[in-house]
């Protein structure tokens, strides 16, 4: 059983989920709200050292219609981050759908639970994952 978590990137907040791959259920964990880039990853560092994730799952935003825009450069580059700073695998998911499913909560912190949807998500797809 491998521990995986998942990130909802952002500018000012990062949302952060947690699932295994037995279980294949993500769960919102946390929020990181840090003033600097350095005090976010050294949040995340602290929650990579205490789960000990196999992987790292990063939401990739696009357009409906599948172009990228500023924000996907952005992810790709945190998820480029992830695996230089911790040595962890990080995957890219497209998120496109993911905010939809959150909609209703609109004006509430759903970062967390953005990022538990797109954990869920790469769960969802991906079905020969080792366990």
């Amino acid at each position: 059983m491998e521990t995986v978590m998942g990130f909802d990137f952002g500018l000012k907040r990062i949302g952060v989920a947690v699932g295994n791959s037995m279980l294949r259920q993500a769960q919102p964990l946390t929020i990181i709200d840090a003033a600097t880039n350095e005090a976010k990853f050294a949040a995340i560092g602290a929650l990579i050292g205490q789960w000990a994730p196999a992987r790292c799952i990063v939401g990739l935003p696009v357009h409906p219609d599948g172009a990228e825009h500023e924000m996907t450069a952005r992810c790709r580059r945190f998820a480029n981050q992830l695996h230089g700073r911790y040595g962890v695998e990080a995957i890219l998911v497209d998120e496109r759908f993911s905010s939809a499913v959150l909609a209703q909560q609109r004006g509430e912190r759903i970062d967390a639970e953005a990022a538990a949807v797109i954990l869920q998500q790469y769960f969802d797809e991906v079905r020969d994952e080792p366990s």
